[in-house]
C-alpha cells in the first residue's frame, strides 16, 4: 500500500520508494528511507500528509506520498 493511503495515527514502515533519484534525494534528505518508521500524524483523502519521522514531523505532497510503498 502507499503512504497516502494510510489512516491517521497509523505506524508503518517503508518498504520501497518508486521515484527518480532527485525525488529519492529529497526524501533521503528528510529521514525517509527503506526500513524507517512513520507515524501518520494527519492526513485525509485531500491535501498533505503529514508524517513523523524519528523525532522531526515531515509535511508531504500527496504524489510523493503516493510514491512511498509501506506495510
Amino acid at each position: 500500500m502507499s503512504l497516502g493511503m494510510a489512516k491517521t495515527g497509523q505506524r508503518v514502515r517503508v518498504v520501497s520508494i518508486d521515484a527518480g533519484r532527485s525525488l529519492q534525494a529529497r526524501l533521503s534528505a528528510m529521514g525517509i528511507l527503506p526500513g524507517v518508521e512513520l507515524t501518520v500524524m494527519s492526513g485525509g483523502a485531500r491535501g498533505p500528509i503529514v508524517v513523523a519521522v524519528r523525532e522531526s514531523r515531515v509535511v508531504l505532497g500527496r504524489g510523493m506520498a503516493q510514491r512511498i510503498d509501506v506495510v
